[in-house]
């Protein structure tokens, strides 16, 4: 995915995934908009998703909080959805990933599971591609992730984690300190899910 976003030509939109009424795809503009001056506009391009006849810019509290509400009606699959979601952050094939949680029945959540795990992985690049400030994590990317799992793990309220996200605050230390190279703490020998303990 990371090489077609690279590829991806000006004013060009390509459909990413698909299934009967829904479809998210990227799109690379020319011109930028005046608020992202001096950025690269080579680096840039857009997500979106349509739902029937509608089209929109998801953004990624799309993604947090279908997970959470999944979680909320299935807390039994925790440890799928954690490892599953990290898969996708380890650069897994979300269709692949989440091939049989797909069949698992959700009471709530916002899209098909799928749809979720290709826009988290579009987040992921978007980040990893475009984010040109300093981070207090690397990767970068870690402050999504970090994020993921805390909207699967905790049981904070939804309306607490969304302003927490909203404000720029990071996901809780213990979701991404020993994952992050620039933690004192850090560990290159890490186990699957090793926030759990």
């Amino acid at each position: 995915m990371f090489k077609l976003v690279k590829e991806l030509s000006f004013d060009t939109k390509k459909v990413v995934y698909g299934s009967k009424d829904i479809e998210v795809y990227i799109f690379r503009p020319s011109t930028l908009s005046k608020r992202f001056e001096g950025y690269d506009k080579n680096k840039n391009f857009q997500i979106w998703l349509r739902e029937g006849n509608r089209e929109f810019r998801p953004n990624h509290m799309r993604v947090f909080i279908d997970l959470n509400l999944r979680i909320r009606s299935r807390p039994d699959l925790k440890k799928e959805l954690l490892l599953a979601f990290d898969n996708i952050f380890y650069g897994k094939d979300p269709e692949n990933e989440l091939m049989n949680l797909s069949k698992e029945s959700f009471e709530h959540y916002l899209n098909h599971l799928k749809v979720i795990g290709v826009l988290a992985q579009l987040f992921i690049i978007e980040q990893e591609y475009g984010y040109h400030k300093e981070s207090k994590f690397e990767p970068p990317t870690l402050f999504f992730q970090g994020w993921i799992r805390e909207f699967i793990d905790n049981s904070k309220e939804i309306d607490n984690l969304c302003m927490s996200v909203c404000n720029g605050q990071p996901a809780l230390a213990r979701y991404v300190k020993l994952e992050n190279k620039k933690d004192k703490k850090h560990n290159p020998n890490l186990k699957p899910l090793w926030y759990l303990d």
